[in-house]
């Protein structure tokens, strides 16, 4: 299929408002190289299911390309253009099934040694355009906020060591501190600033009761019977002798109807949000730590949210795991002590994570033991790299770091 020749009805199974995205920039489309355009079909063909957030970047996109004179346009996809790919790439069905194709470039481009001018063609691309049509400014400061669930056992492991530089060390938390405090400063956050998918909760145990139902929400126990099924489907494949690619793109693949999640049509984005950390996320099937790590990052990455609250609850064990994923499992074996370091290192992923947003230099985070003494402060309003041994609560650390919002 040659690009030029593309037409409307080639896009008729695309969801309502993809379809629509793509049959009205036709005449766009075909002006895009076969390297590029695919790329671009992998975004639009999920539209529907994407947040408000990733809409308005694919709509930027088309405003920038389509701003663009043919001269313009030619310079700007030239190192694409360059790209050689082979007749079996050109051949795909890359209208339908875009994420495939992507796949398959990727590994040719790997094959061929071209993946370096690809990468550089991708970056200066992402450059240009952000230069030319910017992200909006975030509304308000955003705030991160990690918990380390009580559950967890403590150890003598130096907590927060990778955060302390860059914010301040609480060593005399009141270990009375209540996590419904933080549930109601979403909540708050929620009422001042109304917004789609801009606040988060994201729990390693079972989804906790929300004040409001703006608050975007997933939690890992209360998707175990979607795990299950994932689970299952990974049994199927690896019995199949597929090979690993061909797992991920089975699991990629799943359609939430497939594992049970037919019936939360009262929120697809979401549904489709956690079927991609269950089947994208190496690990999130199994490890409850994991899951909440990756779902915070996916949160940060995809959604841009001003709130978003990630619990760290007891992981199960490797060997509890090796037997889940072989259908063996007679029942969970949590390890509260080394789901610890996996607590720690999940909150410092979740800060980096926050740090690549936009307006970071104004963004507040806070790490906390839940039910223990230790918690971490981080914002323009706290001197980095130092210790408290006064003794404070929970909501003092939150106006600490909220004072600058």
């Amino acid at each position: 299929m040659l690009v030029h020749q593309l037409h409307d009805e080639q896009f008729r199974s695309y969801p309502p408002q993809a379809k629509k995205i793509a049959t009205s920039n036709i005449v766009l489309l075909q002006q895009l190289p076969p390297a590029f355009l695919p790329l671009l079909l992998r975004e639009v063909i999920v539209y529907d299911w994407k947040f408000p957030a990733e809409r308005d970047e694919i709509d930027r996109q088309f405003r920038y390309l389509g701003s663009l004179t043919a001269d313009q346009l030619s310079s700007a996809m030239g190192s694409f253009a360059k790209l050689k790919l082979s007749p079996e790439l050109e051949a795909m069905d890359w209208i339908g099934v875009p994420s495939r194709f992507s796949e398959r470039l990727s590994a040719y481009l790997w094959a061929t040694h071209q993946i370096d001018d690809f990468s550089r063609a991708a970056e200066d691309y992402i450059r240009v355009f952000n230069t030319a049509v910017p992200e909006a400014a975030a509304p308000a400061p955003r705030l991160g906020i990690a918990v380390i669930a009580q559950e967890i056992s403590q150890t003598n492991y130096p907590l927060f060591r990778k955060l302390r530089p860059h914010g301040i060390y609480f060593s005399h938390v009141d270990p009375r501190s209540n996590y419904e405090l933080l549930l109601e400063t979403v909540a708050a956050r929620t009422q001042a600033h109304p917004s789609p998918y801009a606040h988060w909760c994201i729990d390693g145990a079972e989804q906790p009761t929300l004040q409001n139902n703006q608050i975007a929400s997933v939690a890992y126990e209360s998707l175990q019977p979607v795990r299950k099924a994932l689970i299952r489907k990974m049994q199927q494949v690896s019995a199949s002798q597929a090979g690993p690619e061909a797992l991920r793109t089975r699991l990629a693949e799943t359609d939430p109807s497939e594992v049970g999640m037919k019936h939360r049509t009262d929120d697809p984005v979401l549904s489709r949000f956690a079927i991609s950390v269950l089947t994208e996320g190496s690990g999130t099937q199994i490890y409850s730590t994991t899951f909440v790590q990756w779902a915070a990052r996916e949160a940060l990455r995809r959604a841009r949210p001003l709130t978003i609250l990630a619990r760290f609850a007891p992981r199960q064990t490797e060997e509890s795991a090796d037997e889940e994923l072989s259908g063996i499992q007679q029942r969970t074996v949590l390890d509260p002590v080394g789901s610890l370091v996996d607590a720690d290192m999940g909150a410092y992923y979740t800060w980096i994570n926050l740090q690549r947003l936009s307006g970071a230099s104004q963004s507040s985070f806070m790490a906390w033991f839940e039910g223990h003494s230790e918690a971490i402060a981080i914002g323009p309003s706290v001197v980095p790299g130092t210790e408290s041994h006064d003794n404070v609560n929970l909501a003092e650390i939150l106006r600490r770091i909220q004072s600058a919002s």
